[in-house]
């Protein structure tokens, strides 16, 4: 039997950090032998934020050389570029055409904006069909995320039913998988790390940034323990030594945050050192997405071709 589909992806709008890591990509490495996995890159929905064709271009090549120095194998995983398959744009147009826009408007990122009183484009209201697009084309069973991209799996699903309902049964149910303990990691300020936010501790970080990021963690304290520390600390550390340490160290502030200071530079050196490996044969590392693009392309051309089947497009 075939293996099981996993698909998932990440938006090309700056440097990663350990959030991105601990709720997706770790998930990404552990579970590459037991599925097939696409992991590509959410070129597309970065146009959203970025308007610069060299900074869209230098992050692009970073998400990749990321994806490859957490460990993604492109002997086991397909890695590839969003915009290098049509078919993602051209499935968005016909879920369009059977997606209401109050439906849209329940989207947690359109409200969001709305809040603020953001002046939003087009892209950020129709995100969610495009990332539906990009989960259905390739037939996904299980979708890894972080809990903040749950709902947009949600509308995949939901999507998938409305399209079955209306032509017939074309696509799969995809199902979220969402790590537990790292539904909610915080950043520096408090608030849920997120490059939006500014307060996020980059994944490929060297030794003196990290000190920088850690010292400056807002420390709310309760009996005795910094919580966003621990929070935080908990990515690299079991609870039960965790216990020991903040006992040890109750309200020693500085000493608890020079704990998790060496914890992250243990885990984040090895990822370091492999990173600039890679990054010295981009070209090598730009083939590799290249090739995963055009096996991406064969499952997105024949899914769209029943797509267009089901439509009554298909006249020749």
């Amino acid at each position: 039997m075939s293996k099981k589909v996993l698909l998932s992806g990440i938006k090309p709008t700056g440097k990663l950090h350990i959030a991105n890591y601990f709720g997706a990509m770790k998930q990404f490495v552990n579970l590459a032998n037991e599925y097939e996995s696409y992991i590509f890159i959410a070129d597309y929905h970065a146009l959203n934020f970025i308007k610069n064709k060299e900074e869209m271009k230098q992050n692009i090549t970073d998400v990749l050389l990321d994806y490859l120095a957490v460990g993604l194998d492109p002997e086991k995983v397909t890695i590839f570029k969003q915009s290098d398959i049509s078919e993602h744009t051209e499935l968005t147009w016909i879920f369009d055409t059977i997606t209401t826009m109050p439906y849209l408007e329940l989207a947690h990122a359109y409200k969001d904006a709305r809040a603020k009183n953001k002046e939003i484009n087009v892209g950020t209201f129709n995100y969610p069909m495009l990332m539906a697009a990009d989960i259905l084309l390739y037939n996904p069973e299980v979708v890894p995320v972080g809990q903040d991209q749950k709902q947009h799996v949600e509308y995949a699903r939901d999507t998938a039913q409305k399209f079955n309902r209306i032509f017939g049964e074309t696509f799969k149910l995809p199902k979220e998988i969402i790590m537990e303990n790292t539904a909610n990691i915080p950043g520096t300020d408090g608030r849920k790390m997120s490059k939006s936010y500014g307060n996020t501790i980059p994944l490929f970080a060297e030794y003196e940034e990290i000190k920088k990021c850690v010292m400056g963690i807002v420390t709310d304290s309760s009996g005795g323990i910094p919580q966003n520390v621990y929070a935080i600390h908990k990515l690299f550390r079991s609870e039960e030594e965790l216990k020991k340490i903040y006992e040890e160290k109750s309200g020693k502030y500085k000493e608890l945050k020079e704990a998790l200071i060496e914890d992250i530079e243990k885990f984040i050196a090895p990822l370091r050192a492999k990173r600039k490996e890679f990054e010295k044969d981009i070209p090598k590392a730009l083939a590799i997405l290249k090739a995963g693009g055009e096996k991406a392309k064969i499952v997105a051309k024949a899914k769209m071709e029943e797509v267009k089947e089901k439509i009554g497009v298909n006249v020749y």
